[in-house]
């Protein structure tokens, strides 16, 4: 007789959701409870560091050390709650309704939890291995699963497929968009504003850079291929912070601003953006003419891969056959360690319950109904693993 595999997901994700993982801090807490989980089960596991060892990955294996496995993949790290309208508390999990809340509920503990509520069946009964893939700093540009993906990829026997497990409502998706996030700094001249003629504003500056971004947005916008399977089908660029100057009446030094730029390709990022460049490079000469310390420095802070579909990919049919999903090919305009999975060389599929509707809201929820969905695909899982 086999057993519902979602009550247990349901109390493991108030367990992680009761760890604050805000990218911005530490995710070893959470990392180090689910290394006594699996210590608990004999399975091994073992961390892949950040440089400082602030945080960390996690990588465990269920099952037989073979070639032929699945990689269960979701990052622990989930954005802030700052300024949003939260009505329960957002790090203890609250259940009304039908729906699960608390604060990476679907963006992607809720993946995480059952994950490891198929753990001790498959460890078990599993004659295949199920490797547990959980990556820190997701949130702010996958940048913790590629050391991950290069242990898996030189150390670990070859896995058959990826199923990473963003929110898809538990619908196999086969590709995502890349993203590339740009820091531009504007350095001035500080003077009284009543003198500008004596300063530089790094705030006015800025503002001409800002204002290219916002033609550039338009135009990818009107340029976009009408046959492209994404919404939105283009390229979209948004200008999502800034940060400048330090009273009214003092001519700015300083403005930050930062920008993502994502795309389903053939372009690079560099490529898209390369008349903005150009326009930084004359802008930091012209600056530096008028004030040697002033000028624009722009860092791209993160690249991450489109994830692009595969033909008669391995990943998607076994997420298919996981989930009994008959549906049409989907992709995301949202995202994820997909594309890296896939750069790496690996069959990748993204499948996970709930929707990216819900994902960094105030008041972020799963829906139960998900939930018991995802503990169907675990069910079907742990079966798999355990054929010959």
């Amino acid at each position: 007789m086999t057993t519902d595999l979602y009550p247990a997901a349901r109390d493991l994700l108030a367990k992680l959701v009761g760890f604050d993982t805000t990218s911005r801090g530490s995710n070893l807490e959470l990392v180090e409870w689910v290394e006594a989980y699996l210590d608990g089960l004999s399975a091994p596991h073992r961390r892949v560091p950040n440089a400082d060892g602030t945080k960390t990955n996690l990588l465990a294996t269920i099952g037989p050390a073979i070639e032929g496995g699945v990689v269960l993949s979701g990052h622990t790290d989930v954005v802030p709650v700052d300024g949003q309208p939260w009505s329960t508390d957002p790090f203890s999990l609250q259940e009304r309704d039908g729906r699960l809340y608390g604060r990476g509920t679907c963006d992607m503990k809720g993946f995480l939890a059952l994950a490891l509520a198929a753990a001790p069946e498959l460890a078990k009964t599993a004659r295949k291995p199920v490797h547990l893939a959980f990556s820190y700093d997701e949130e702010i540009g996958c940048l913790g699963a590629p050391s991950m993906i290069e242990v898996i990829r030189r150390e670990l026997p070859a896995p058959a497929v990826v199923v990473v497990g963003e929110p898809t409502n538990m619908e196999a998706v086969s590709g995502h968009k890349g993203i590339a996030t740009f820091h531009v700094t504007v350095t001035g001249r500080e003077c009284h504003s009543s003198q500008p003629h004596l300063g530089v504003s790094a705030v006015m500056e800025a503002v001409k850079l800002m204002g290219s971004l916002n033609a550039l947005s338009a135009r990818l916008w009107d340029e976009a291929d009408p046959a492209s399977p994404f919404t939105p089908k283009g390229p979209t660029l948004t200008i999502g912070m800034v940060h400048g100057g330090t009273a009214h009446n003092i001519i700015a030094r300083e403005c930050h601003f930062v920008f993502d730029l994502r795309s389903p390709g053939p372009r690079t990022p560099e490529e898209i953006v390369a008349p903005f460049l150009a326009e930084c490079a004359a802008m930091d000469a012209a600056l530096k003419a008028r004030a040697p310390e002033a000028g624009v420095v722009v860092d791209m802070h993160t690249n991450v891969p489109p994830f692009r579909p595969e033909a008669d990919g391995a990943a998607e049919a076994f997420a298919r056959r996981m989930t009994g999903d008959n549906g049409p090919p989907r992709v995301v305009a949202f995202a994820a360690e997909a594309g890296q999975f896939q750069q790496a060389g690996f069959s990748t599929v993204i499948c996970g319950p709930g929707s990216i509707d819900q994902a960094h809201q105030p008041d972020e929820y799963v829906e139960i109904a998900q939930m018991q969905r995802g503990a169907g695909f675990m069910r079907r899982l742990i079966e798999w693993a355990a054929e010959d």
